[in-house]
């Protein structure tokens, strides 16, 4: 019987206390026989993960398969999908089990186009924002405080001016809430508690 090593991957080191998106990639696996996890806590956007490079050296010792829940959880990156499939440890995906190694270098084809995509549509409708005279940035960020249900409706308040005129002229282009999140990073926007934008972020606001 196969046994699996799994291997979790978050952005923020906010999602890695909190769980988010975690959680979810912990449920996509249930049903395999996994015998380790793995959980790598990114800040930035570069390709050192002494996690993963843990969880590969785990694998290959004990003959297990590397077992992640989506591609993207390791990267959209081909060069280095590629040398993961060369490191000698079969990996599989809990979305797409019966991908073979080819199909997961065509697919980490794809989500690299796909994400250099997204990278040219936000630049796209972000200066089509400014043209209009959307004011993008702040040169003084307000901060995140203490997380309390009124500390978190002050800084909401405080940012809601920077952050909305930009949500609403690029909701108005079609752009989505992932893409939306990208611009209001690249315009370094802060979000209400001062960290980064995902999508989830945006809805909240817009929900607010």
């Amino acid at each position: 019987m196969t046994q699996y090593i799994a291997y979790y991957r978050v952005s923020t080191q906010r999602q890695g206390q909190s769980g988010l998106g975690l959680e979810a990639q912990q449920h996509a696996v249930q049903g395999y026989d996994i015998i380790a996890e793995y959980t790598e806590v990114e800040s930035g956007k570069n390709n050192n993960r002494p996690e993963l490079a843990r969880a590969l050296a785990h694998a290959k010792e004990i003959g297990a398969t590397l077992l992640i829940a989506k591609l993207d959880r390791l990267a959209r990156n081909v060069h280095f999908i590629t040398g993961l499939l060369e490191a000698g440890v079969p990996i599989q995906c809990a979305d797409m089990p019966e991908a073979d190694r080819t199909f997961l270098q065509m697919a980490a084809v794809f989500a690299e186009w796909e994400g250099r995509r997204i990278s040219d549509r936000t630049k796209a409708a972000l200066a089509a924002a400014k043209r209009r005279g959307v004011k993008l940035g702040s040169p003084d960020p307000a901060k995140g405080g203490a997380a309390t249900a009124s500390v978190r409706r002050d800084a909401t308040a405080k940012v809601a001016p920077q952050a909305m005129p930009v949500i609403t002229a690029l909701r108005a282009a079609g752009q989505s809430l992932r893409a939306i999140a990208s611009a209001l990073n690249e315009a370094q926007i802060p979000t209400a508690m001062g960290g980064q934008w995902h999508a989830s972020s945006v809805r909240n606001l817009i929900n607010a």
